[in-house]
């Protein structure tokens, strides 16, 4: 199983408690395909519906192929998702929750098949950021610490 990535969502850890993790497929076109091998994709602020029992990935960028023709793509349309009934319905249910969204954690090739791996998120309060600042701070120092007295 071979995995090219080609984008991540790094404001997602950030600003949600990651709780659960999926993944799924996507419907695309040919020249969306193209642009996403060229790692022509933004992530930020896109998120995911249900609709009809359907899934759906929205605000997902993909630019527009550079050698496409009037056959290009609109680059934020939305995207169906390919996930299962079981997972669609516990998705579902989960998001009437109060609190609960989904959003997209990273974008890759796995096996030549673009996949979108999705977390169940809650959202964050601004104590809750400032807190994991203070956590990555001390990490980082702890880290130089130990790296400066096992120099020599």
């Amino acid at each position: 199983m071979s995995e090219k990535i080609i984008c991540n969502n790094k404001k997602a850890y950030h600003n949600y408690f990651i709780e659960e993790k999926f993944e799924a497929g996507m419907v695309l076109t040919g020249t969306e395909v193209k642009s996403l091998r060229l790692g022509k994709a933004n992530l930020n602020d896109s998120f995911a519906l249900v609709k009809n029992g359907e899934a759906f990935l929205n605000n997902l960028h993909i630019s527009p192929y550079d050698f496409g023709n009037r056959e290009n793509h609109d680059p934020d349309r939305m995207r169906k998702l390919l996930l299962h009934k079981k997972e669609i319905g516990k998705i579902f249910g989960k998001i009437r929750e109060e609190g609960y969204s989904v959003v997209p954690l990273k974008l890759y090739f796995k096996n030549g098949l673009v996949k979108v791996k999705m977390g169940l998120a809650k959202g964050k309060k601004l104590y809750d950021k400032r807190e994991d600042l203070k956590k990555k701070d001390q990490k980082r120092e702890m880290a130089q610490v130990f790296k400066e007295r096992h120099k020599g």
